[in-house]
C-alpha cells in the first residue's frame, strides 16, 4: 500500500508501506521528518499528521480532541493505513530539526561566557598547539635524467625542510591526489599544511599552489540529544570564523537515549540512526559553515566532538545496547586515534579527528569538555555544575576531587512528557508572568513579533509551574486548589490552566492546557535534579551551604530564571549571584580541544580523575527523591 506524504513547504513522498506498519514507521523509513519525542509509544502526542484522502486504522486518543479528530487530524504512531492513503505533515513536524533555537555565541551572556573561556586558555597557554602548521617547499623538477616519482621527489625535499627523517613523513591520500597537478601548476614550489604526530613524524594533509589560499580552519562539534552546534575556526589565529546549528535528525526515532539505543537494536536501525546524525544534520551544517566562510570542506584539518556517551556511540557506528544493560558498560571511554575520513565527516580525509572521553554510560565527553570550560575543577572551593538538556548531568567538586552522576530527569525539560510542552522553537512560550488578582497570564513567545503560542518549552514550563505555585492556584502537591476563568476541569476529574485560549494560539491548536498530569511530570524531572544534588552531598558528608559556585550549562539554561528555579525546588536555596550561566559548555570545551592538544590531554585527565556515582545503587537516593517530588519539597527549611 502506498502512502503519500504531502509535506508542508517541501516535495511530496511517496512511500510503501510494509505489513503492520504505522505512518511514523512508514515515514522514519521514507526519511520524511515526524517528531516524535516518545519514540512513537504514544504518549507524547506529538506526532500530528492530517488525513487528506483515504482511511486509516487506529483509535482516537487523548491527544487529539474531537474536533481535530473531525478535521482528520490523527497521531501517525497510532495509525495504520486501510489502503492507498494521502497524509499532510504540518511544518512543526521538523521543527525541531530546522527552525530549533539552540546557544550560539551571538547572545550577551553567551558572548561574556565565551570571552571569558578564551582568556582562561590564554592564561593556561591551551592555544596554538595544535600540531598542524603551513610551510613552503620547493622541489627540483623531474627530468629524463631524474625521473623519481613526485611523492618520492615530495618527501624527500620535505624531509630536507623540516628536518624529519624521509622515513617519518607520510603523505595522506587527500594530499597524493592533488600532488601531480598542484606541482606543475605552481612550478614545483608548493604550500604544505602537515601535522606533527606524537611519534615524531609528520603527516602531509593538503598542497596548495596559492598561499593566499591556504588556511588551517578547525571544527569543534558538540553532537547531543536533541541539537548539533559547531564551530568553525581559523586555527592560526584560533578566531571563530562561523557557527551553525540544528536539530539532531534522530530525534525522530526517540527524544531519549534509551529510545535510540532501543532502535539501534533493530534491523538496519544502528545505520539508520547514523546517517540521520551524519547525512542530515552534521553534513548539512558543515557545508554551510563551509559556504559562509568561503572554503572548502577538504581544507577542514582538525575536528573535536564533544557528545554524551550514546551519541559518540552512534555517531562511530559502534553498538550502543550495552549501555543501558547491566553492568552499564560501554565500548569505549576514549575513542583513540581516528581520522575523519573513517568517521564519514566530508572533511579532509586525514584529519585527526579527536572525541572527548566520557567516564559512565550515561556522563558523557559533554560533560568532561563543560568541566573543562567552567574552570572550576582548579578551584579550592567547592562547585556545582549542572548541565540541563534531554538528560541532565552534574559535577561537584574542587581541585581536591570531581563527583559526577546522571539522573533520569526525563525529556519534560525539552517539552516531552508535557501535553502543551515543545522544544523551543518559533511559538514556544519561554518566559511567564501571573497576575496574582486575576490570574491571567503574560508571556514572551520565541519568534518574530506577532508569534501566536503553540506551546511550554523547559523554560516557559519553569515559569508558569513557579507562577502557579507563587499565586497560589496550585498546592505543594501540584494540584489546583482554586477556581477561575483560566482553570478548567478535564473528563476525568483533573484540572488544568488555560494558558491560551484557542482565539489566541496558533491556528489548529486549541487551548493549550497545562494540566495537573503535566504539573506532575514536570515536578518528578525537577526532583531528579534536586535529588541527584543533595545525593552528592551527602556522599562526601557536605551541606548545600559549602557550595561556592553553582554553573548552569546546556541550552535550556540560557533562558532559567534561577527565582522561579529555587522556588519550585529544582535548584538549591543559593544566593542569586552564585549561579552562572556559561551557555554551551559541551562546544565551548571543544573549542578549547580544537586550539590545543594540551586542552585536550587535560580533558583527558578530568575524565580518569572524576568518579562517576550511579545513583540507582545509593540507598539515600530514592528517600530524596520522593521528597523532592513536591513544590517546593517536603523539607520546607531547605527554601526558607
Amino acid at each position: 500500500m502506498a502512502v503519500k506524504f504531502i509535506i508542508e513547504g517541501g516535495e511530496p513522498v511517496v512511500a510503501q508501506t510494509r505489513d503492520r506498519e504505522t505512518i511514523l514507521d512508514a515515514a522514519k523509513r521514507s526519511g520524511v521528518v515526524i517528531d516524535a519525542p516518545c519514540g512513537g509509544n504514544g504518549t507524547c502526542g506529538k506526532c500530528r499528521i492530517k488525513l487528506l484522502k483515504g482511511e486509516l486504522l487506529g483509535e482516537k486518543t487523548k491527544y487529539i480532541d474531537d474536533t481535530s479528530w473531525k478535521d482528520g487530524w490523527r497521531l501517525a504512531c497510532s495509525h495504520k493505513p486501510a489502503g492507498e492513503v494521502e497524509i499532510f505533515v504540518p511544518a512543526e513536524a521538523a521543527a525541531f530539526q530546522n527552525r530549533i533555537r539552540v546557544t550560539d555565541f551571538s547572545g550577551t551572556r553567551e558572548k561574556a561566557a565565551f570571552n571569558e573561556l578564551r582568556a582562561v586558555l590564554t592564561e593556561l597557554k591551551f592555544t596554538g598547539d595544535h600540531g598542524l602548521e603551513i610551510t613552503d617547499i620547493e622541489l627540483n623538477p623531474p627530468s629524463l635524467d631524474d625521473a623519481h616519482a613526485d611523492r618520492e621527489r615530495f618527501i624527500a625535499a620535505v624531509s630536507e625542510k623540516t628536518g624529519i627523517e624521509e622515513t617519518q613523513v607520510r603523505v595522506s591520500i587527500n594530499a597524493l591526489r592533488r600532488l601531480p597537478v598542484i606541482l606543475r601548476e605552481a612550478n614545483f614550489k608548493t604550500n604544505v599544511v602537515l601535522r606533527r604526530e606524537n611519534d615524531g613524524g609528520i603527516t602531509v594533509l593538503d598542497v596548495c599552489s596559492d598561499v593566499s589560499s591556504v588556511k588551517l580552519p578547525g571544527l569543534a562539534i558538540d553532537i547531543g540529544t536533541t541539537t548539533v552546534s559547531m564551530l568553525l575556526v581559523e586555527l592560526a589565529t584560533g578566531e571563530p570564523i562561523a557557527s551553525a546549528s540544528g536539530g539532531n535528525a534522530q530525534i525522530r526515532y526517540g527524544a531519549d537515549v534509551i529510545n535510540r539505543i532501543i532502535e539501534s537494536t533493530k534491523a538496519g536501525g544502528l545505520v539508520r540512526l547514523r546517517k540521520a546524525v551524519i547525512d542530515e544534520c552534521l553534513t548539512p551544517l558543515i557545508m554551510r559553515l563551509c559556504s559562509s566562510a568561503g572554503i572548502d570542506a577538504t581544507q577542514i584539518y582538525r575536528v573535536v566532538v564533544a557528545g554524551n556517551t550514546t551519541m559518540t556511540h552512534l555517531f562511530l557506528g559502534v553498538p550502543p545496547d550495552y549501555l543501558r544493560l547491566e553492568p552499564y558498560v560501554p565500548a569505549f571511554f576514549d575513542s583513540g586515534l581516528i581520522n575523519a575520513g573513517e568517521a564519514g565527516l566530508p572533511v579532509n580525509g586525514a584529519a585527526e579527528l579527536v572525541i572527548a572521553p566520557s567516564i559512565g554510560s550515561y556522563v558523557g565527553g559533554d560533560i568532561t569538555a563543560g568541566v573543562l570550560a567552567a574552570d572550576f575543577y582548579r578551584k579550592e572551593t567547592f562547585s556545582l555544575f549542572i548541565d540541563l538538556g534531554t538528560n541532565g548531568e552534574l559535577v561537584f567538586g574542587s581541585n581536591e576531587f570531581l563527583f559526577s552522576c546522571a539522573c533520569s530527569a526525563g525529556p519534560a525539560f525539552e517539552g516531552g512528557e508535557i501535553s502543551c510542552g515543545m522544544r523551543a522553537t518559533n511559538g514556544a512560550i519561554e518566559k511567564c508572568f501571573i497576575d496574582e488578582k486575576s490570574g491571567e497570564p503574560k508571556f514572551s513567545i520565541i519568534g518574530e513579533a506577532g508569534t501566536k503560542p503553540a506551546g511550554l518549552c523547559g523554560s516557559g514550563l519553569i515559569d508558569i509551574i513557579g507562577e502557579l505555585f507563587r499565586c497560589g492556584l496550585i498546592n505543594a502537591k501540584g494540584k489546583f486548589i482554586t477556581e477561575g476563568k483560566r482553570i478548567v476541569k478535564d473528563e476525568y476529574g483533573g484540572a488544568g490552566y488555560v494558558v491560551a485560549f484557542e482565539a489566541e494560539s496558533e491556528a489548529g491548536r486549541g487551548d493549550i492546557i497545562l494540566s495537573e498530569s503535566d504539573i506532575d511530570n514536570f515536578v518528578r524531572a525537577k526532583g531528579a535534579i534536586f535529588s541527584a544534588i543533595r545525593t552528592m552531598l551527602a556522599i562526601v558528608d557536605f551541606s548545600i551551604d559549602t557550595i561556592e559556585d553553582v554553573y548552569v550549562a546546556g541550552g535550556i539554561g540560557s533562558g532559567i530564571d534561577i527565582d522561579h528555579a529555587i522556588m519550585i525546588g529544582m535548584f538549591p536555596k543559593l544566593p542569586k549571584e552564585k549561579y552562572k550561566y556559561i551557555g554551551n559548555s559541551s562546544l565551548s570545551g571543544a573549542y578549547a580541544m580544537l586550539n590545543s592538544r594540551a586542552a585536550a590531554q587535560k580533558v583527558t585527565d578530568i575524565a580518569s580523575g572524576m568518579t562517576y556515582i550511579e545513583l540507582s545503587s545509593h540507598p539515600s537516593y530514592m528517600d530524596e527523591f520522593v521528597a523532592a517530588c513536591f513544590l517546593p519539597h517536603t523539607d520546607a527549611g531547605l527554601f526558607s
